[in-house]
């Protein structure tokens, strides 16, 4: 059971950055970011149930598609942030734009929608088995991970740390667990 809790830790880690990037938005309350995370629990049980009847269906080794999915997924969160900067700077505009209220709610369903199929993934890998914990554990680490960083978010020191960075880690985790799960 070592090795599911370890996968739901590491594909957590981007959403530390997500909570870094609320917390630095001064309309984001740490309501919003609790109730994303329970709306994410939710998800994370759905996917878990649904894991299994899915996992009959796929003619294919279902590691094959994890892991590729998690890779390919890391290297377009950490390839979207440079192309996404470079058209920033094309256009001359380096400034952070503030988020609105919809931006903060797309930001917790697409982090949530994240997490069911992390939680699919890591019970794909485990089955027969994949037990309950693993939904708590992405569950948890999700709302862990986003709760610490929001929270610094909101001390001087975290507000120098450079967005490249925060983005190359969270695509690094994803290709890291996409890579454990092909070994």
């Amino acid at each position: 059971m070592f090795m599911p809790v370890l996968s739901g830790l590491i594909v957590s880690l981007d959403a530390f950055f997500i909570g870094l990037s609320l917390g630095l938005q001064k309309r984001c309350k740490f309501l919003f970011l609790a109730i994303i995370n329970a709306f994410l629990l939710g998800l994370c049980i759905f996917g878990f149930l649904i894991a299994g009847r899915i996992y009959e269906l796929i003619p294919i080794d279902p590691d094959l598609i994890v892991g590729f999915a998690f890779i390919s997924l890391g290297i377009w969160t950490v390839a979207h942030y440079f192309i996404s900067e470079h058209i920033k700077r094309r256009k001359g505009t380096t400034e952070e734009v503030n988020v609105s209220l919809k931006t903060i709610v797309i930001v917790g369903l697409v982090m949530s929608i994240e997490a069911m199929l992390i939680t699919m993934g890591i019970t794909f890998i485990f089955l027969p088995d994949s037990a309950f914990l693993i939904p708590g554990t992405v569950a948890a680490a999700h709302f862990g991970y986003s709760a610490l960083s929001f929270y610094l978010a909101r001390t001087k020191h975290v507000k120098r740390i450079p967005i490249v960075l925060s983005h190359t880690i969270s695509g690094l985790a994803l290709i890291t667990y996409g890579l454990m799960a092909l070994l």
